[in-house]
């Protein structure tokens, strides 16, 4: 399953989540500078676990460079592709955990997650000499947290079905179980670093922001709770929209979420229909200056007669403030 986007609206700016999110971009930035020294510059600033078990490669490092990778390698990539894999994950689920915890609180779970996950992965492979690198092991301790904390919210996903990708509305404990499962699966089943995944991380990353959350519930909520918050300025692009229908009319109703600043200056929704076991995408055209109430038609989406007469589909407009 591919996520595209979680069902659950938060109320608060995620300013924590988007500056991790670039300063793991700018890192990149950097390691694509390295050139030739590149190699030295992941093993130097990776978290490799032969550095601090085996004696002879110890001693070429001092206290501080041991005690700085556990920190630089959570936002150390192997490539584009899984910088955005990564980010990708932490765009979706961590603005939700933030505006739970609050922002102070969520980057002390971030990061004591990326702690715990490479503290999880040097236990398992006392002496690999291999870097381990990325953000997955703190974003997979947010997801873990986010577990907890909305196991019913809705997660949209491309979903395979034989050989073609369907849109689906996915419960989030169905999807991070599925997700869990499958990191623990291949980490039981992995050599110590096979393809170069830190399975164990993930693992250790996932169980630790679970743990990690409780122990933040515990606390006073005014602790580290202050919340940045700010109007959205749009609605997600991609809506999904289940229509109803009414005894033998062949039209169809249903709801589509727009923001303020949409029903000002207009704006172009991809819409995906769930009717059944049909689905259509398409665009929905919003026309600037509209109002809280007015209802789009669409001509010919509603269902058909048995006398081959299709009827419309009628999409109410609503305003989120």
């Amino acid at each position: 399953m591919i996520p595209i986007r979680d069902i659950n609206r938060s109320e608060t700016y995620p300013i924590v989540n988007n500056l991790i999110i670039a300063a793991n971009i700018m890192v990149f930035i950097v390691e694509l500078s390295q050139g030739r020294g590149l190699k030295e510059f992941i093993y130097i600033y990776g978290l490799v676990p032969a550095r601090y078990t085996v004696p002879q490669i110890s001693a070429y490092f001092t206290t501080g460079q041991q005690i700085l990778p556990f920190i630089t390698s959570m936002f150390l990539h192997g490539g584009f592709l899984h910088l955005l894999g990564n980010m990708w994950f932490l765009y979706i689920f961590g603005d939700n955990v933030e505006d739970r915890l609050g922002h102070f609180r969520y980057l002390l779970l971030y990061l004591m997650c990326g702690l715990a996950s490479g503290i999880s992965h040097l236990l398992v492979n006392l002496h690999s000499n291999i870097p381990t690198i990325g953000a997955s092991g703190a974003i997979a301790g947010v997801m873990g947290a986010y577990l907890v904390l909305f196991p019913r919210a809705k997660v949209l996903a491309l979903v395979p079905i034989f050989f073609f990708l369907h849109f689906a509305e996915v419960p989030a404990f169905l999807f991070l179980g599925i997700w869990f499962l499958f990191q623990f699966l291949s980490a039981a089943g992995a050599s110590a670093h096979a393809g170069g995944i830190a399975w164990w991380a993930h693992v250790g990353g996932f169980i630790f922001g679970i743990i990690f959350l409780k122990l933040f519930e515990m606390l006073p909520k005014t602790v580290g709770g202050r919340k940045f918050v700010v109007k959205k300025r749009a609605t997600p692009r991609l809506q999904v929209i289940r229509p109803t229908g009414f005894g033998d009319d062949p039209n169809l109703y249903g709801t589509i979420s727009i923001s303020e600043r949409e029903a000002l200056f207009g704006a172009r929704k991809l819409v995906n229909i769930a009717h059944g076991f049909k689905k259509s995408t398409f665009f929905v055209t919003i026309p600037p200056g509209i109002s809280e109430g007015t209802t789009l038609r669409l001509k010919g989406m509603g269902r058909q007669t048995a006398e081959g007469v299709r009827g419309d589909l009628y999409l109410k407009v609503q305003i989120r403030g």
